[in-house]
């Protein structure tokens, strides 16, 4: 079990999956700074935010715990969580992701 966030590990997770830092922290609610606090173990994820991770990455939640650090959650599954507000939250998500392409690709600044 790791001791600490595994820095190298994430980072070789999202270069397979074509993702950047920023897509990353926008798809977790997290600004950079916090995402970068999170890669420099000096914050830990939230099971929500480990759930993200692990959607995005192609990973169990458990495997992103794990390579985070020995104390981070692991979400616990809601089998009775309604599918329309999985569906509403998921769409949420994409287009935080979509505002963040069109961000990152015109050059402008982080976004508010």
């Amino acid at each position: 079990m790791a001791l600490f966030f595994d820095r190298g590990w994430f980072e070789a997770r999202m270069a397979d999956r074509g993702l950047s830092a920023p897509v990353l922290a926008a798809a977790a609610g997290l600004s950079e700074a916090e995402l970068a606090l999170v890669f420099k173990d000096q914050r830990e994820l939230s099971a929500g935010e480990v759930a993200v991770f692990a959607e995005l990455l192609g990973e169990t939640a458990a495997e992103i715990a794990r390579q985070a650090g020995v104390s981070t959650p692991v979400p616990s599954p809601a089998p009775d969580q309604d599918p329309l507000a999985r569906i509403a939250a998921l769409e949420r998500r994409v287009a935080t992701l979509e505002a963040e392409i069109v961000r990152l690709r015109s050059g402008t600044g982080p976004s508010a």
